[in-house]
């Protein structure tokens, strides 16, 4: 079988290349690992020609060939290391035109790899604004690669790009002349290194006697020979590369003296700088932010109560309406009581989680969220972080599974190990339906100045609460995590652009889609097994109650409706289910919490939103009327024994607060382990969080009971 030719693509963060992966690929791309690390391998398949198509490899971004973190170092390993099956045949360099010299470095990096280059130049536009003018076919002759402008995101010069590459191709193209003279940098004894570990190029041999130490693919005999050759010409690591820097940026300056004109000699002031001026500001940038996170979660209660509305109108009148058609058997309970009850209980929360991840995408898009990182780079170190650890504490607002493996970007390990325990503290969207139907049952629906919800305004407390929780225990582990590495905060703000709508609501249909797939499988399973478990228990006992009733029946007739509602009440109490809730009461009761509550946490270990499944599942077992009433009706209409309500303000609030610190989510606890190759670190994760949460439940129930 023929080997797939590869086109890997490479460049420096926001410089488009996610974008112009997008649309090479389309939708014939997938997700996986790279071999050996947890990092995202993403691939897809392109048709360059009507006879030529590629396997597109989107590498991670990195801005030289001298890797810092977990992510460039994969992108530096499938580069150099010839013997890799994600070798490319070629590569696309993604060149951002407003900080050309920047990129450029790069480039020249790659090429002299000694591999097919094509440099593929974006942000044209944003170079236009700022004064500049650019000689691509200059440009092209100085660097002797073909340059093909660029804007993926209007798929414009994308045809050029695909037949340029075909040409490449089909003319079997040299490689590319040598940008540096790496022989006379570091010595002609490179070129033994290059035939020792069968290298492409002498700039290869270079990067390998820089770091053969690390790279885990050469052979002990390899390494051998090479620290022999090394201590034989002392070689000086350090002084090569700074020569190294030195030579390509003399000669890249004179490609831009001769192939770049700047309007003014003062660059001009383009929208993104005066919005930074702004949005960046210590006092009107925090102000601003504050701002965007309280129309976000105005907007999760505003914008989705009328949706919200109509899917449960709709599960009530389906759940109505099979009560009705349907015979009394078991499949019939089974179907409403089970299956039904725990699919409606999470379906009506999906317009609000679309709006969550809608908005994150925007947001992104339009390239505020690298100004929030920025803007709270200060406060992080004060807690023993950095601004990188933001964007992983704002994914985790989304979720904390990507969040977790988005910290692979932190280059400072004990920076990245901390923030890896905290961000699971930051409320992510499985926590959504639970904050959803508590804050429904027990904050009113009351507005302030005709638009301000207060429903709204909890909802944001209790995501800054997870934030600023978070930002207390990295603090205490600071002083824990004993390693001594110091970084800087270095990071590029992409341009502001206007958001793609299309984008927007694709992401949010997608992210709907594996919300409803993942958690919907588990929230089935759960649900038909908790039906089984609450239907049934100890024949004994089942029996007994069965028997009580059916004497109480036949004595008191004209309490007919009463004693069924307390049979299947009891009947649940000696249930499999209900053993289970008493079992774990006592712990609990001082929480505010009864042994519903008590099977509802156990159940949402799996995944938080199983909270609201098995509360539906719950209240519908034995109710005749399930199908026709809505979830939040029926635990508004729960009772204790004495006849007190069961959601009432101190156990709402108490049971909100447990959901914003504990950790009920066993995906996390795999990736933790995953990331950190380690049980101990979920493990404190697991216990420390359960504590956080168990005493602030008990501190906020006493308080309000």
């Amino acid at each position: 079988m023929q080997r797939p030719y590869k086109i890997a693509l490479v460049g420096n963060p926001n410089s488009g290349k996610s974008s112009l992966f997008n649309s090479l690929t389309g939708l014939n791309q997938k997700v996986g690992n790279f071999p050996g690390v947890t990092v995202d391998k993403k691939t897809g398949v392109s048709k360059i020609s009507e006879t030529f198509s590629a396997h597109i490899i989107d590498l991670p971004g990195t801005y030289s060939l001298y890797p810092k973190s977990a992510d460039e170092r994969v992108t530096y390993d499938v580069l150099l290391n010839s013997h890799s099956k994600d070798r490319p045949d070629m590569i696309v360099v993604i060149a951002d035109a407003s900080n050309l010299k920047r990129n450029l470095l790069f480039c020249s990096q790659i090429m002299d790899l000694k591999i097919p280059v094509v440099i593929a130049l974006t942000m044209m536009d944003i170079a236009r604004q700022k004064g500049m003018t650019i000689d691509t076919a200059g440009l092209q002759r100085m660097m002797g690669l073909p340059v093909i402008p660029i804007n993926p995101r209007k798929n414009k010069g994308i045809p050029q790009l695909k037949k340029t590459i075909a040409d490449v191709k089909e003319s079997n193209a040299t490689t590319p002349a040598d940008f540096i003279d790496t022989l006379a940098l570091g010595g002609e004894w490179l070129e033994e290194v290059r035939t020792i570990c069968q290298l492409d190029s002498a700039y290869s041999a270079l990067h390998v006697v820089c770091n053969y130490t690390e790279l885990t693919w050469l052979k002990a005999a390899q390494r051998i020979r090479i620290a022999a050759l090394i201590d034989e010409v002392k070689f000086h690591k350090s002084r090569v590369q700074a020569e190294e820097i030195m030579q390509r940026y003399q000669r890249i300056g004179n490609i831009m003296q001769q192939c770049v004109v700047e309007e003014s000699p003062i660059k001009r002031m383009v929208l993104s700088d005066r919005l930074d001026k702004i949005l960046l500001h210590p006092l009107w940038g925090n102000l601003a932010l504050l701002f965007v996170l309280f129309v976000l979660f105005q907007s999760i209660f505003w914008l989705a109560a009328y949706p919200m509305n109509w899917v449960e109108q709709g599960f009530s009148a389906l759940g109505g309406w099979l009560n009705t058609v349907m015979s009394d058997n078991f499949f019939k309970d089974l179907l409403i009581n089970g299956l039904l009850a725990g699919v409606s209980g999470i379906a009506v929360f999906i317009p609000q989680i679309m709006i969550l991840f809608g908005f994150i995408t925007i947001l992104e898009d339009s390239g505020y969220m690298a100004r929030i990182s920025f803007l709270t780079d200060r406060l992080m170190r004060s807690v023993g972080l950095n601004g990188r650890s933001v964007m992983p504490l704002i994914s985790g607002m989304a979720c904390a599974v990507p969040a977790i493996m988005a910290t692979r970007t932190i280059q400072n390990k004990k920076e990245r190990l901390i923030t890896i325990m905290v961000t699971p503290l930051m409320s992510c969207s499985a926590r959504l339906p639970v904050y959803s139907i508590l804050i429904g049952l027990v904050i009113p629906n009351r507005y302030y100045l005709g638009f301000i919800s207060l429903q709204g305004l909890v909802f944001m407390g209790l995501y800054l609460l997870g934030f600023f929780m978070a930002l207390i225990v990295a603090k205490v582990m600071s002083f824990v995590v004993s390693v001594k590495e110091r970084t800087f905060f270095l990071m590029e703000l992409p341009v502001y652009r206007a958001p793609r709508w299309k984008n927007a609501g694709i992401t949010m249909v997608e992210k709907a889609k594996i919300f409803v797939r993942d958690a919907g499988k588990i929230i089935i399973i759960i649900s038909l097994l908790l039906w089984v478990l609450a239907s049934y228990g100890p024949s004994k006992q089942m029996r007994a109650v069965e028997e009580k009733y059916s004497k109480l029946e036949q004595e008191q007739p004209a309490q007919k409706t009463e004693l069924e509602r307390a049979h299947a009440t009891e009947k649940l109490e000696h249930s499999y289910a209900g053993i289970m809730g008493h079992g774990i009461e006592p712990a609990i009761r001082p929480l505010g919490f009864d042994w519903k509550i008590g099977i509802a946490l156990i159940t949402s270990f799996a995944a938080r939103e199983v909270f609201v499944g098995t509360m539906a599942t719950l209240y519908s077992v034995g109710d005749e009327d399930a199908g026709s009433t809505t979830l939040r009706d029926k635990m508004r209409a729960a009772k204790k024994p004495d006849g007190t309500a069961v959601y009432t303000l101190a156990t709402g609030l108490s049971l909100l607060i447990f959901y914003v610190f504990a950790m009920q989510c066993m995906s996390t606890l795999a990736i933790v382990k995953r990331e950190t190759r380690s049980w101990k670190y979920p493990v404190i994760q697991f216990i420390y969080m359960g504590g956080i949460a168990y005493l602030c439940s008990l501190l906020v129930y006493q308080l309000f009971k």
